[in-house]
């Protein structure tokens, strides 16, 4: 069934189009995923789909009876009240119902046996139909519910009674979307409803919105919630909206297919106009009569042939790459016994990290525990604390702030990147620039008023451009949308330094790290690994009651850790390979290409031994090829 649909939507703003004739369907149960650039016209779409903005032209249409609940991504709240109270806005009715059920039990008590019958069996109806209404409505369980809500999304019970407008921005944006949960709308509308939460509340809202028995749509930029709980994807590109089946992942081999074969057929369709135009020209050359009109009749011929837009194989992307200047020792990091309190609180304690040379490294664990502010100890911002951070030797350390505080708002981008870089002259700065997608007036903006995305390219710009061989990161992939997402994610793989980052990106932490240190209160636990094998491995222990293995000796484990190590040494090393082959692959397709390409031009084919040497190359390189793919799946296999 049918519950949403657009038709042949338009909007613009100052005469520019931000989306054109847009068509979709939605079904009832369909998780969506809404994904594209920053800037695309997404929010726009939800705007319009929930009439906080009217469309230009075309049709909204949703299903009768539907409601719509919608969660916008800069939300915020101000409430006297207290977060439970907040909660209890939503259940207002059920509550006086209550109330009525309440009032009605005591006047039915009341009656005794001198009474009128006929009164009381009244009142009992009113009683068994108002409680019929109690029971459908969640009224035996709607506080159990909210407080399965609110514990799900990262709140703990202690802070059920804090007042809303003494939260911070990420806890009040917690407690809209809960409040959005407890309203059971029909059809949610959700924009980067991730934004906030830990990888806890992100896992419990993955298992709710599977369970949630209407439509969603969801805008976001997290790879992995995508996959865990979407079947199809909406991409919103150049204005228009294509719909695939499937998660993200699978949106994403459809997608490379689909951009392969339009580049592929764009480059054919360039070579035959490019072959095409160069007949014309030698046939006006030649000048006779009939050659002239050959010359005319291919030309008409040609202006016939349908425009081929370039494809957006590679849309605007940042460009980036981090080059450690000198290389560090094999020991990079060792944090001792590290403990930090807060105004009497523990933060943490007995935390011990050991990070070495090349090493990508993780660290996980729930909001408010410390993550920040252990990379803040380690980076010798924060200098107060118990414990020992020791540096390995030639270790040059850059430190990426979520917040951007390493940021001068009242600086302009240009020189914002100059003053750390003086030795650069003007012209470098303006192509570093540029690969970071300021172009023209954008190095000349004020940087407070760039938006999040902006702010999160000039900082890592600002590594990129520190040449060290020691990047602390944290968030980093927060403001960025997915395609800057993988070229940063590329860009750290191929890195040759050492790599230590906070993040809740799941996506990003598979594809990047090799070794995970979940943080709690009590100190950091080590896992030799991406997130996956973190998860893996964590339910093994979680349901491990093996009394050996909670007995190991210190040599066991030590040796169990440097299996693991090896492991994923080799694995890494096999990723690498696999790497290397996949770019030789491309070298050759493109020469493959091009020495195809060269057969048909007329300087070849004119000469016979040049036919013969084209050939021979061609020949050589396909079977190089043909090899090479051979490799690439033995790799893939083992």
């Amino acid at each position: 069934m049918i519950v949403l649909s657009c038709n042949n939507v338009s909007k613009a703003y100052v005469a520019e189009n931000i989306i054109e004739n847009i068509s979709f369907t939605v079904n009832d149960n369909e998780k969506v995923g809404l994904i594209g650039l920053n800037g695309a016209g997404k929010t726009t779409l939800f705007n319009i789909l929930t009439q906080n903005s009217d469309a230009d032209s075309g049709e909204i249409y949703v299903a009768k009876g539907k409601k719509l609940g919608y969660l916008k991504q800069n939300t915020t709240i101000d409430s006297n009240m207290s977060i439970m109270e907040e909660m209890l806005t939503i259940f207002d009715d059920v509550i006086k119902l209550e109330e009525r059920l309440y009032d009605l039990s005591n006047e039915i008590g009341g009656f005794t046996e001198n009474d009128d019958t006929e009164s009381l069996e009244t009142l009992m109806d009113i009683y068994s139909k108002l409680s019929e209404e109690f029971a459908e409505s969640d009224g035996y369980s709607f506080k159990s519910i909210i407080k399965g809500v609110l514990k799900g999304l990262g709140f703990s019970e202690v802070e059920f009674n804090k007042p809303v407008n003494i939260l911070s921005g990420g806890q009040k944006s917690r407690v809209m979307l809960a409040k959005l949960l407890l309203k059971k709308a029909d059809i949610l509308l959700l924009d980067e409803p991730t934004n906030h939460l830990d990888i806890q509340a992100i896992s419990w809202l993955e298992k709710y919105i599977k369970d949630f028995k209407g439509a969603v749509i969801i805008i976001s930029h997290d790879r992995y919630f995508l996959d865990n709980t979407v079947n199809r994807i909406f991409l919103m590109e150049n204005k228009s909206l294509t719909a695939y089946n499937g998660n993200y992942s699978k949106f994403m081999k459809k997608r490379k297919v689909e951009l392969e074969q339009a580049a592929k057929q764009y480059d054919e369709y360039e070579r035959e106009i490019e072959r095409q135009e160069e007949m014309i020209r030698r046939l006006h050359a030649y000048g006779s009569k009939r050659n002239i009109r050959q010359a005319f009749s291919r030309q008409k011929a040609l202006d016939k042939i349908k425009k081929l837009d370039k494809p957006s194989v590679e849309s605007k992307k940042v460009k980036l790459r981090f080059t450690p200047k000198i290389k560090s020792g094999r020991d990079v990091l060792n944090v001792n016994n590290i403990s930090m309190s807060f105004n009497n609180h523990q933060v943490f304690k007995n935390v011990n990290l050991n990070i070495y040379k090349g090493e990508k490294v993780g660290i996980i664990g729930p909001n408010g525990i410390g993550k920040s502010t252990l990379l803040k100890i380690i980076a010798n911002i924060i200098k107060d604390y118990e414990g020992e951070v020791a540096l390995g030797h030639y270790v040059n350390i850059a430190y990426y702030d979520q917040e951007q505080t390493n940021l001068d708002g009242e600086s302009t981008v240009i020189d914002e990147i100059w003053d750390e870089n003086p030795d650069l002259n003007y012209y470098d700065i303006r192509k570093y620039l540029a690969q970071f997608l300021f172009n023209g007036d954008d190095m000349y903006k004020i940087i407070a008023d760039l938006s999040g995305g902006e702010k999160g390219r000039l900082s890592l710009l600002k590594l990129m451009t520190s040449n060290a061989n020691f990047l602390l990161m944290d968030e980093p992939t927060n403001h960025l949308d997915i395609d800057s997402k993988e070229v940063l994610e590329d860009s750290l793989i191929n890195y040759d330094g050492t790599i230590l980052v906070v993040s809740h990106d799941r996506y990003f932490l598979n594809k990047v790290v090799d070794k995970i240190y979940d943080l709690s209160v009590d100190g950091a636990f080590e896992y030799l690994g991406n997130y996956d094998y973190y998860v893996q491995k964590k339910a093994e222990l979680d349901e491990s009651d093996d009394e050996e293995a909670i007995n190991k000796t210190k040599t066991q484990i030590n040796a169990e850790k440097k299996r693991e190590r090896e492991f994923i040494r080799d694995r890494q090393q096999r990723e690498k390979e696999i790497r290397e082959i996949e770019d030789k692959i491309l070298l050759y397709e493109n020469e493959i290409h091009e020495l195809e390409y060269k057969l048909c031009q007329p300087s070849t084919y004119n000469d016979k031994f040049l036919i013969i040497n084209v050939n021979e190359k061609l020949n050589m390189r396909k079977e190089e090829l043909s090899n090479l793919y051979d490799l690439w799946e033995e790799f893939l296999e083992n």
